[in-house]
C-alpha cells in the first residue's frame, strides 16, 4: 500500500474507491482526488459470507490511509456475480411466453455446434427448457396488423408458469422491436395475475430484429436478476452501514458505468462487468505509457483473459461468450480460458500432467498460503521454482510457504517420475502453452501481427507469467504497469458512465430514408441524454453514432462509425460502409446496393481521470539476489518495486517483488522504469 502524506489535512477530502472482485481477492483503488494520491488494497474473497470483503477493505483503507468513509463521492464496484450465476447454473427458474408457433426459436437458436470439428460436439442445455416454454395464441404482423390473444390464454399460460415452478417470465413476440404494445400488454396482464413473478419483455432489454438475438439475451437478464439484485442490495446496505453516501455505482460489459440502482433491471449490461473494467484501466495505463498497440492479459486466480488495444481504442464486439451462450450487447471484446494462478495441476487417468480449468480459489487457495490448500496449482509452481517466496504478498495478509508448495508438486513428481522441480516447471510450461493457443486465436480472428504489440500484464497472476507468454508468442515488448495487481479496480475508477441504445432500421439506405435516419437519432439522443441524467451526470456529453450495415443479400452486418451531420449525406454514409468493408474483407462494392438494419448510439459522460505522474527519482535502491531455478538454480536479483526510480535499467533474469504481486522477468529482457514508474521489457532480437 502506498504510504500516507506526512503531515496531510483531512479536512475537504474527497475519495473516489473502485473495487473489483475476483475468485481470489478483492481489490480497491483508491484515489483522494484534492491531492492526487492513491493507495490500493486487496482483501481475500469470503465466499461463505459474501461482501463482508468489502467492510474488511473499507476498514482497512480507513487504518492504514485516513480514509474517511464520510468523504467518498464515488464509489465503482466490479463484480463476477451475474457471469458465475450462468457459469454455475444457479439462476432462476424462468419461464418464457412466446407466439404460438415459435416456442423453439430458443433450441434453434442459429444451428451452429460450439466445434464444427468435432463430432462429439453437444450444444449446452438451454437457460429455459423447452416445456418451460408457451405459446400465446396473438401476432404482430410485420406490417403493424395485430391480433390479441384471446381471453383466458394469458392466464392460463400464467397457471401452467407457476404450477411448473417458474420464479420469473420472460415475454418475448414477433416484431416487438417494431412495435412493443403487446409485450407490454401480455406483461401487466402477467404482473396482475402473478405479483410475485418478476417479468421481463425483449423489447425493454435490447429491442433489436431477430428473435433469438432479442429472446435470449432477456433469458440472460431474466436468468441472472435474483442473485444479481440481491447482491446489490446487499452491497447498498453494507455501504450505508459504512457511512459511504457516495451512490454505489456498476462497470458494465460496454466499458463504463451505470447505477446499481439500474443494474438490479438491467443485469444483462454487466455480466462481464471485471473483465470489462480491466481492459478499460489498461487501454488508459497505456496511453499514459505512450503505447497505442496492445495486447492486455489479465489473470486472477480462475483464468486469464486477453484483448486488443489497436491505436489506443479497446476494441468491442456483439457476440461475447457468457459461459457457453453469446452476448448480443455490446461489449469489451475479452477471450477468457480457465487457467490462472489457482488452477490445479493433476495427472489423468493417461498419466498426462494437466493444469486448469479447476481452480482452488481463496479457499482453500494454493498450498503455499497456507490456508488448507492441498492440491498443487500455478502459483505453487511458481513458488517451487524460486519466483515466489522471498517477500510478503497481497499487502501482507499472505507469507508464502514454499515448503507447503514443495509438498503437493511433490506428490505430482512421484506419480510422474520427475524430480519437483522439473514437475513445477511442467505445470508453467503446460499454464503458458494454453494460453499461447488462445492469444493464437485471437490475433488470428483479429488479423493482426502480435509483433506490432506489447504485452500488458496485470492481476495478481498476469505479471508472474506474462513475460514467459510474450517471449513464446515472439511479442518483443512488455509493459508492467505501477499498480498491475489492482487495475480492473482501477479501469472502474477511471470509467465513464456509457450508455448503449439501438432502433432497428432495416431499411435501404437511399436518400429517402435520411429523414427517418435522422428521426431515429434524434430519439436516440434524447433517449441516452435521459438515461445520463438519471445516473446523476450534469457535466459533458458525448453521443457515438454508428449504423449496422450490409450490402443488399448479405446475412449479417458489420457496424460502421457514423457522425450525425452524415445523415443528411447519403454518399458519407455510403462511402464510411464502403471504406469499413474493405478494411475488414479486403472488398467492397462501389455499385451494391446497401442495407441499414440498425442505429446504435452510445452515450457517454467522463468519469474522473487523476493523473498518476510519480514524483521523479534518480536512483534505484538496493537490490538482493535470491535462488530461481532456470534449468538448474542460480542466483537472480530481486528489486523492490517502491525502490525502483525512474529511468532505472536492469536485465533480466530478475524478479520485482511489489505489494499487489510479482513481476518475473525472464533472461534475454531487458528492462527500464520510465516517468509513471511502468516497467518497459525489451527482448533481444
Amino acid at each position: 500500500m502506498d504510504g500516507q502524506l506526512p503531515g496531510r489535512d483531512p479536512q475537504g477530502e474527497d475519495w473516489k474507491i473502485g473495487v473489483d472482485i475476483g475468485g481470489t481477492f478483492m481489490d480497491f483503488c483508491a484515489l483522494e482526488a484534492n491531492s492526487g494520491r492513491i493507495a490500493s488494497l486487496k482483501v481475500l474473497t469470503t465466499p461463505d459470507d459474501p461482501g463482508a470483503e468489502l467492510r474488511t477493505g473499507l476498514d482497512l483503507l480507513a487504518e492504514r490511509e485516513g480514509l474517511d468513509a464520510a468523504a467518498v463521492s464515488r464509489f465503482v464496484h466490479g463484480t463476477t456475480v451475474g457471469i458465475n450465476t450462468i457459469i454455475q447454473r444457479k439462476g432462476a427458474r424462468l419461464a418464457m411466453f412466446t407466439n404460438a408457433g415459435f416456442e423453439d426459436v430458443i433450441e434453434l437458436a442459429r444451428l451452429r455446434m460450439p466445434d464444427m470439428y468435432s463430432l462429439f460436439c453437444q450444444r449446452p442445455d438451454p437457460l429455459v427448457p423447452r416445456d418451460m416454454i408457451f405459446g400465446l395464441p396473438l401476432r404482430t404482423r410485420a406490417d403493424g396488423r395485430r391480433s390479441d390473444a384471446p381471453e383466458g390464454a394469458v392466464a392460463e399460460a400464467v397457471a401452467q408458469a407457476r404450477a411448473a415452478g417458474a420464479e420469473g417470465v420472460i415475454v418475448s413476440l414477433l416484431h416487438a422491436w417494431r412495435d412493443p404494445a403487446q409485450e407490454i400488454a401480455v406483461r401487466e396482464e402477467i404482473e396482475a395475475l402473478a405479483p410475485e413473478l418478476f417479468v421481463f419483455t425483449s423489447s425493454e432489454v435490447w429491442p433489436v430484429i431477430r428473435e433469438y438475438e432479442r429472446s435470449s439475451t432477456a433469458i440472460l437478464n431474466g436468468y441472472v436478476h435474483p442473485r444479481v439484485a440481491g447482491y446489490l442490495e446487499a452491497l447498498e446496505a453494507r455501504l450505508k452501514a459504512q457511512g459511504v453516501p457516495a451512490r454505489a455505482m456498476l462497470t458494465k460489459s460496454n466499458g463504463g458505468v451505470m447505477t446499481a440502482g439500474e443494474g438490479r433491471r438491467d443485469c444483462v449490461s454487466m455480466l462481464l462487468s471485471g473483465t470489462a473494467s480491466g481492459v478499460i484501466g489498461a487501454a488508459w495505463l497505456a496511453r499514459q505509457a505512450g503505447e497505442s498497440r496492445i495486447l492486455t492479459l489479465d489473470i486472477g486466480g480462475t483464468s486469464a483473459d486477453f484483448a486488443l488495444i489497436i491505436d489506443g481504442e479497446v476494441q468491442f464486439g456483439s457476440d461475447e461468450l457468457v459461459g457457453e451462450f453469446p452476448l448480443h450487447i455490446p461489449s469489451v471484446s475479452v477471450s477468457s480460458i480457465g487457467i490462472g494462478g489457482g488452477s490445479i495441476a493433476s495427472v489423468d487417468e493417461h498419466g498426462v500432467l494437466r493444469v486448469g480449468p479447476e481452480s482452488a480459489g481463496s479457499v482453500p487457495g494454493p498450498a503455499c498460503y497456507g490456508r488448507g490448500g492441498t492440491r498443487a496449482t500455478v502459483t505453487d509452481a511458481m513458488a517451487v521454482c524460486g519466483w515466489l517466496g522471498h517477500s510478503e504478498m497481497a499487502y501482507g495478509q499472505l507469507d508464502t510457504k514454499v515448503d507447503l508448495a514443495r509438498e503437493v508438486v511433490g506428490a505430482l513428481a512421484q506419480t510422474l517420475g520427475r524430480g519437483v522441480e522439473e514437475t513445477a516447471q511442467a505445470i508453467l510450461d503446460i499454464a503458458i502453452s494454453e494460453m499461447f493457443v488462445e492469444v493464437e486465436k485471437l490475433s488470428s480472428r483479429a488479423g493482426v501481427d502480435l509483433r506490432d504489440f506489447a504485452l500488458m500484464p496485470f492481476g495478481g497472476g498476469g505479471p508472474m507469467l506474462g513475460a514467459f507468454l510474450a517471449r513464446e508468442l515472439g511479442m518483443p515488448r512488455v509493459v508492467a504497469p505501477r499498480r498491475p495487481g489492482v487495475v480492473s479496480a482501477l479501469g472502474g475508477l477511471v470509467a465513464d458512465l456509457k450508455g448503449d441504445f439501438i432502433r432497428t432500421v432495416f431499411a435501404d439506405l437511399d436518400a429517402a430514408r435520411l429523414p427517418v435516419l435522422r428521426e431515429h437519432f434524434k430519439a436516440l439522443a434524447d433517449e441516452g441524454r435521459d438515461w445520463l441524467a438519471a445516473q446523476g451526470h450534469d457535466g459533458a456529453i458525448e453521443l457515438r453514432l454508428s449504423g449496422d450495415m450490409r450490402y443488399a443479400g448479405q446475412s449479417y452486418e458489420i457496424e460502421v462509425a457514423l457522425e450525425p451531420d452524415w445523415l443528411s449525406d447519403l454518399d458519407r454514409l455510403t462511402d464510411a460502409f464502403h471504406e469499413t468493408h474493405r478494411r475488414i474483407y479486403d472488398f467492397h462494392d462501389a455499385e451494391g446496393r446497401i442495407e441499414m438494419v440498425n442505429l446504435r448510439l452510445s452515450a457517454v459522460g467522463a468519469g474522473p481521470k487523476p493523473d498518476l505522474t510519480e514524483p521523479a527519482r534518480v536512483e534505484a535502491g538496493d537490490s538482493r539476489e535470491v535462488q530461481v531455478h532456470i534449468g538448474g538454480w542460480r542466483p537472480v536479483p530481486l528489486y523492490p518495486r517502491a525502490a525502483l526510480a525512474a529511468g532505472a535499467v536492469f536485465d533480466g533474469p530478475a524478479i520485482v517483488a511489489q505489494e499487489d504481486t510479482t513481476f518475473a522477468i525472464p533472461a534475454g529482457a531487458s528492462a527500464r522504469v520510465d516517468g509513471h514508474l511502468n516497467i518497459h521489457l525489451q527482448f533481444e532480437d
